[in-house]
């Protein structure tokens, strides 16, 4: 029986290379997404140790208990404390530290590598007594040695296409700055590895800028060797002032940093491995279908073993045999395409100029036992079911010229349990329409409920085949009229065994069902966050920060109002506002300008009455505070502040611009984190006006400063329709896996069905079908088989979009059911495609067949 086993497998090669390339797939994406989380957390913690190799203990300031006087804790860390702890037993040296952050501009003006508030880690040039700074070796010019002097890394100076000598643009929490870059040097800090920017500046620049002259960030000490850091820090703290600096080991510090890097990182898992699950689940498809025509068309040979004594343990065997080897196949070639996914997916998953930290691929037992347990574990289980049928075919079959009909109580079953699917998995869906919030019930309901829709389709597929393409071909007729005996071939082959024309189209049922659902969520969800984006915008341009923990500069904010082309700029401070035991953001508007750039909606009062004191609120904060117009708020502003009692002025529609509250700017300034500076400038042009010079006036209007953003309404639309991007590639991916392994198991089965109607297709050739003919029938029959799963699976998936948008509808007040049509049709017509391309190869052997030879064959 092994080598039947492997007589077999060499016999069929063509499907056994399109059966080990669907698995294959599956196995490349599991194995190399673990083995890209396996290398790329081992990068992180090689980066992390290395930040902290040779540091025995850090001491920093902590930060000061709520109530305490706001004194500079940083003030604590001077030269005088440097001097003392250099004189602690066990210390060998002790290095001062300044850090800070600082956003620069690339060669051409724009922010480079804006987009992440953490990625842009400043600090001072310390030289040691060699006149060398051992954190940043230098590969380019010097140190920066005086104000207006940087130096950057070498990743900063490449991505900004910068050059020693150049004149930088650059800001750390406020107003713009110039300097010279002076050097070029390299560092291993996994935010600068992972995407980010370092700048240095000498000692006395970066005192001034992160901290007051004299002092420092942190104190970095080294151990003299036989020193253990523990009881070295240990000593450290005993000399610290109370409450005002503290003691960290490396190992303590390294450890944590390590903890967030793996936490960082496990999420690169989670989008490749949904495509790892999706083509597997898809690919098990392939794999059954492939051993049930296999056992079908070996049913004399089955038979024939039979009467030759095998038994069916053995018949039943020899199949699994043949999935195993196929499955150890599938697993080694899927594994070593998942190292090349491994090693091209850093660059995939980085984004705006971000990049993830590179080493070389770790190989871990746990991706290699994946592969296996993946390839072998799916091939095997698909195929228990066809090898449960060949081990019931009787002695007896062997005597058979044609196949055996399927049991006549098989449909009665297979629609009785399809319905019974449909059934629990409508009584899942349809309730949800009535659905509020998306609570985590409501999500359970609705995973288990298209799970079930899906199942449902798969099951009753064989059922509703006949009467769809029944169907289909009625209202299709007079356009393949022209095609006459040809296309009704076509049709009355894919007709002629339901239960491989359903298995054929499940692949691209479930991806088109999975494909059309998700299309149709990320539409509507992207329609109702545009809408929801400009709905309380006024304003033809927002500038903004891009922490709320910088600010605008008052100067720049004025100069804006001052541009060509500016009708109204109303600057807007944004605070945080402590209420009812939440924490809110309250806007700090000019009454007199607000109407002009934000859409307010007020209930009651207006935005008129803003003032010392009092304030407007959102429906949302009155609804859960109970307050009206006319009423008093206890709140507190901003962290330092102490609670008051405001008036309340005014109720309006909640506004994503106006946030949850509205008060006089003036006021909000005084509690910001920058106190008197603004947040954003809402900008309104003469007649509307939204132009490339406009947008360039106003970057020069604020310095051109890295750390603002200038924006349109149709940018601010983009923006916040970019938050289902995931969701979209998601839905991407999953169509061109659904259209590779769909196009593998049309191929696969009309390269069976070929082989079966040999003698059919010589008697077509002798009554006079030329070749074109034949190429022309066997193409429109994989054409129906891909319009059937293609129909199916895009009935399910609208079905199932239009129950769970309700989910989306409780978190979107704008959600509405928007089809996509333009991205329906370009399913349907790839579907199709498809269809037409895995029959290429088919119809040409087809075609090559004579009419003598075809009989020989037979």
């Amino acid at each position: 029986m092994l080598r039947t086993a492997l007589r077999t497998l060499l016999a069929h090669k063509s499907r056994l290379a399109m059966t080990v390339l669907a698995v294959g797939l599956g196995v490349a994406f599991v194995s190399g997404t673990l083995v890209f989380a396996d290398s790329t957390a081992a990068a992180h913690r090689a980066a992390a140790s290395k930040n902290f190799a040779g540091i025995a203990v850090t001491v920093t300031a902590t930060s000061p208990p709520p109530g305490a006087p706001a004194e500079p804790q940083a003030d604590v860390l001077d030269d005088a404390l440097v001097r003392t702890l250099a004189a602690v037993p066990g210390v060998a040296t002790v290095r001062p530290s300044v850090d800070g952050s600082a956003v620069l501009n690339a060669a051409d003006g724009t922010p480079l590598r804006a987009g992440r508030a953490w990625a842009h880690p400043a600090a001072a040039y310390v030289p040691g007594p060699d006149g060398k700074d051992g954190r940043f070796p230098l590969v380019e010019g010097r140190a920066p040695a005086g104000d207006g002097e940087i130096a950057v890394d070498r990743g900063t100076a490449d991505a900004g296409r910068l050059r020693l000598g150049d004149t930088v643009t650059l800001a750390t929490d406020g107003p713009v700055m110039t300097a010279r870059l002076v050097g070029v040097v390299t560092t291993d800090d996994t935010r600068v590895t992972a995407g980010g920017t370092l700048t240095l500046f000498d000692r006395a620049t970066a005192q001034r800028l992160f901290a007051t002259p004299g002092h420092y960030t942190g104190l970095d000490l080294t151990a003299v060797p036989g020193t253990a850091p523990a009881d070295l820090a240990r000593r450290v703290t005993g000399l610290l002032p109370t409450g005002r600096a503290e003691a960290t080991t490396g190992t303590a510090l390294a450890a944590g940093q390590a903890v967030l890097v793996d936490t960082l990182t496990r999420g690169y898992e989670k989008v490749p491995m949904v495509f790892a699950g999706v083509s597997l689940f898809i690919g098990s498809f392939l794999v059954v279908n492939t051993f049930t025509m296999l056992v079908a068309r070996r049913t004399r040979e089955i038979a024939l073993l039979r009467a030759i004594g095998a038994s069916r343990r053995q018949v039943s065997r020899s199949v699994l045999l043949e999935a195993t080897l196929v499955g150890v196949i599938a697993s080694a070639a899927g594994f070593l395409v998942g190292l090349g996914i491994a090693e091209v997916l850093p660059a995939l998953l980085g984004t705006d100029g971000s990049t993830l930290p590179r080493g070389p691929l770790v190989v871990g037992p746990r991706s290699v036992a994946a592969a296996l347990a993946v390839g072998v574990g799916v091939t095997v289980l698909a195929a228990w079911l066809p090898a449960r049928r060949a081990a019931k075919v009787a002695p007896v079959e062997a005597m058979r010229t044609g196949g055996r009909p399927p049991a006549a109580g098989r449909s009665r079953i297979r629609g009785l349990a399809g319905l019974t699917l449909l059934v629990a998995g409508a009584g899942l869906l349809i309730p949800l329409t009535g659905a509020e919030d998306a609570s985590e019930a409501n999500l359970r309901n609705a995973m288990a409920g298209c799970a079930l829709l899906v199942a449902a389709l798969i099951v009753l597929a064989p059922l509703l085949a006949v009467p769809v393409i029944r169907l289909t071909g009625r209202l299709t007729g007079r356009l393949t009229g022209r095609l006459g005996i040809t296309g009704r071939l076509a049709r009355e082959n894919a007709l002629r065994d339901p239960r491989r024309t359903a298995a054929t189209a499940a692949t691209l049922l479930v991806t088109t069902a999975l494909v059309a659902g998700l299309a149709v969520i990320g539409h509507s969800t992207g329609q109702a966050l545009d809408r929801r984006a400009a709905a309380g915008l006024g304003a033809d341009y927002v500038i903004g920060t891009r922490s709320t923990t910088t600010g605008i500069d008052p100067a720049a904010a004025r100069r804006v109002a001052d541009t060509p082309g500016v009708r109204t700029a109303s600057p807007v401070a944004d605070a945080t506002l402590f209420t009812g035991g939440g924490v809110r953001t309250i806007s700090g508007v000019d009454p007199a300008t607000v109407d002009a750039v934000m859409k307010l909606r007020f209930v009651s009062g207006s935005a008129k009455d803003l003032g010392p004191g009092r304030i407007a609120v959102s429906g949302t904060v009155a609804r859960e505070t109970g307050v009206t117009t006319g009423g008093l708020l206890d709140a507190r502003m901003g962290r330092g502040g102490q609670f008051t009692r405001y008036t309340v002025v005014g109720v309006y529609q909640d506004n994503p611009v106006a946030h949850d509250a509205l008060g006089a700017r003036a006021e909000v300034a005084e509690h910001g984190f920058l106190p008197g500076s603004v947040q954003r400038v809402l900008v309104r042009t003469d007649g509307g006006t939204v132009s490339k010079s406009v947008e360039d006036r106003l970057r020069a209007a604020v310095g051109n400063n890295p750390l603002l953003d200038v924006r349109d309404r149709a940018q601010i639309v983009r923006e916040a329709a970019g938050t289902v991007g995931d969701l979209l590639d998601v839905m991407y991916g999953m169509l061109a896996i659904g259209v590779v392994i769909g196009a593998l198991g049309i191929a696969n089965t009309l390269a069976v069905s070929v082989a079966e109607r040999t003698r059919e297709i010589g008697a077509l050739r002798a009554l006079g079908m030329d070749r074109t003919g034949i190429r022309r029938m066997i193409s429109l029959e994989a054409v129906t088989v891909a319009a059937f799963g293609t129909l199916l699976g895009l009935a399910g998936g609208v079905f199932g979009a239009w129950a769970v948008g309700s989910l989306a509808n409780g978190a979107i007040e704008q959600y509405s059911l928007v089809l996509p049509w333009g991205t329906l049709l370009l399913v349907c017509l790839l579907s199709l495609a498809t269809g037409a391309l895995a029959a290429a190869v088919p119809a040409r052997r087809a075609a090559a067949l004579g009419p003598l030879e075809a009989v020989a064959r037979a």
